[in-house]
């Protein structure tokens, strides 16, 4: 039987949906941000660039123990303060990222970041720099990945732009197989929705 997006992704947003006094505004951010996911960037999860990049950083890194990812991830965290910076340059410009920093210039403010991490949580492609290179120990890769669910985190202020946000997070899954391969997440200016 084919997997069905919609229904599931409609399931796990309701789901999702905050209680108590604050839930109201919450209630309707996550819902606009389920909307614009569903009609904008799921699109993205069949497109062969995610999907090809996925895949072959899984082979890449299929062998790789707990140590060896905190090891990549320490890497990426010196690399941020240091003029020498070969794994965040390398994954900054390979085409995955490239695919996806067109598609946040495509969105014209609306989308405030994307990244798409591997079956490991560690990052394959992303529109600008995160903090971490490994996201497995985070919900949006835990409830994304890990879950198979649509991980929507609750809106807060960014510090550095000033704008309301939220970060939607889904599974991406092998078109040929259903199994879940990765995860992505979208950072969703509120702001401008």
């Amino acid at each position: 039987m084919p997997y069905r997006w919609p229904a599931m992704a409609a399931a796990c947003a309701i789901a999702l949906l905050p209680a108590g006094p604050a839930g109201a505004q919450q209630d309707i951010r996550i819902t606009a941000v389920a909307d614009y996911v569903e009609a904008n960037i799921r699109p993205w999860l069949s497109e062969p660039a995610i999907i090809n990049a996925v895949i072959a950083q899984n082979a890449v890194h299929a062998r790789l123990n707990q140590a060896q990812i905190q090891n990549l991830d320490a890497r990426w965290r010196t690399e941020l303060l240091s003029a020498k910076r070969p794994l965040i340059d390398t994954t900054l410009s390979n085409p995955l990222s490239l695919y996806l920093k067109g598609q946040q210039r495509a969105a014209e403010g609306l989308i405030t970041e994307i990244f798409v991490m591997d079956n490991r949580g560690l990052n394959v492609g992303q529109s600008d720099i995160t903090s971490d290179y490994w996201q497995g120990d985070e919900a949006k890769w835990l409830k994304s990945f890990g879950a198979g669910l649509v991980h929507i985190e609750e809106a807060e202020r960014d510090e550095s732009t000033q704008l309301m946000q939220s970060q939607a997070s889904l599974p991406i899954r092998d078109p040929k197989t259903g199994e879940i391969i990765g995860a992505i997440t979208v950072g969703v200016n509120l702001d401008a929705l």
